[in-house]
């Protein structure tokens, strides 16, 4: 639909999957279903820390925050996409659009900066082991989490710059969801400055929260080689692997969609791949840091046996 005026359409049609028709219904049910999953999962973690006092460390503190993270910018996004589906009504308001774009921009620079802070606890866990109780206090980490938040939100108000721009080619979104990328290939005004900005935010959070992620790791991984016995060694670097899992899988979609040449940018390609980090990878959180956690496993068992006793 083309929408020639120079003023912002009252409302956008958002495509999803439309243009993938094949793909369309077997999408929206994986979605659904990945999102009841991620709700779950993700509750049940924060329940599990809260419950136990094994869990009251500051490991399971940051999850605890990675968790409610993961069900806010999940939900930011994916109900919306489902109400649209099922009722073929496929628009959003414009209002809500920049106000879905803000939260979901926010809620990502906050799973940044809170994975960087689980890879500084990984860090002093591994490399300061005698002095991780003193370092890793209740007041630092409060500090820790409390700043990946107000970072965060502070760091994507410039998310509404994007809505002084003219929409004036068409007001169909080639997205499942209020899509940055998507909504500057329809705006008919200058993009430049916004896109210096944009790329300037990416420094000062996607890569500077990766760099210290991996300045974090050669510390750690310099640390176990010094260890002697294998089994310490396994010990050690165990601590870690959950971490690792999940800082890969996240920072490597969002690089897939948003640090690649412009030559092979694909609004389709962007569209699958976005379904993994907005959809795939909150579900996949909750299994990542509990399935190898002996200690998380015990607390569900005894959970379960509460429940029970209840029942």
């Amino acid at each position: 639909m083309e929408y020639n005026n120079i003023t912002s359409p009252p409302e956008f049609i958002l495509i999803a999957f439309s243009d993938l028709p094949h793909l369309q219904c077997p999408l929206m049910t994986a979605f659904f279903l990945m999102y009841l999953l991620t709700i779950f999962g993700n509750l049940l973690i924060i329940i599990l820390i809260q419950f136990d006092q094994n869990l009251h460390k500051p490991m399971y503190f940051l999850l605890s925050n990675l968790s409610v993270v993961d069900i806010t910018y999940t939900s930011v996004t994916v109900p919306k996409t489902l109400t649209n589906y099922f009722t073929g009504t496929r628009t959003i308001s414009f209002i809500g659009c920049f106000m879905q774009l803000y939260f979901f921009v926010s809620f990502a620079s906050t799973e940044f900066l809170l994975l960087t802070a689980m890879a500084y606890d990984r860090y002093v866990a591994v490399c300061k082991p005698l002095h991780y109780p003193m370092i890793m206090s209740r007041t630092v980490c409060f500090l820790l989490s409390g700043a990946s938040w107000i970072v965060g939100f502070i760091d994507s108000i410039f998310s509404f710059s994007v809505s002084f721009l003219n929409f004036c080619k068409s007001n169909a979104i080639n997205h499942f969801s209020c899509d940055l990328r998507a909504l500057l290939i329809i705006s008919c005004s200058s993009t430049d400055n916004i896109e210096r900005v944009i790329f300037a935010e990416c420094l000062l959070i996607g890569i500077s929260s990766f760099m210290l992620t991996l300045i974090s790791y050669v510390y750690i991984l310099h640390t176990v080689l010094k260890i002697k016995s294998t089994e310490g060694r396994k010990k050690a670097f165990s601590t870690c692997t959950s971490h690792i899992t999940a800082v890969t899988l996240f920072y490597g979609t969002m690089i897939s969609v948003y640090v690649r040449p412009s030559s092979v940018s694909s609004l389709d390609y962007d569209k699958l791949f976005s379904v993994l980090y907005i959809a795939v990878i909150p579900t996949l959180n909750p299994f990542i840091y509990s399935l190898q956690n002996k200690v998380v496993t015990k607390a569900f068992w005894k959970l379960c046996n509460k429940v029970q006793t209840w029942l």
